[in-house]
């Protein structure tokens, strides 16, 4: 069985973005299908991150949030070092 978590978030996001809101999220109806209704946002921040082999990188992170909801599907976008 393969683990779908991959990285653990070591300390806090920083320098949070906002990407896109809403029906401007190219996603926005499998992930209201999946999750629920709500006020989306697809944001991105940088954090330092312990990959599954142990590593620890600098990497920006992308993921979907909506008040009540809380993050999900929080990918690495890119490492930065």
């Amino acid at each position: 069985m393969k683990s779908s978590v991959y990285f653990e978030i070591i300390g806090e996001i920083e320098n949070i973005e906002e990407i896109a809101v809403g029906g401007r999220i190219r996603d926005i109806m499998r992930i209201q299908k999946q999750y629920g209704a709500g006020r989306w946002r697809k944001l991105k921040g940088f954090a330092i991150v312990r990959l599954r082999n142990g590593n620890i990188r600098k990497a920006e992170l992308h993921w979907y949030e909506a008040h009540g909801i809380g993050k999900k599907k929080l990918k690495i976008k890119r490492l930065l070092d």
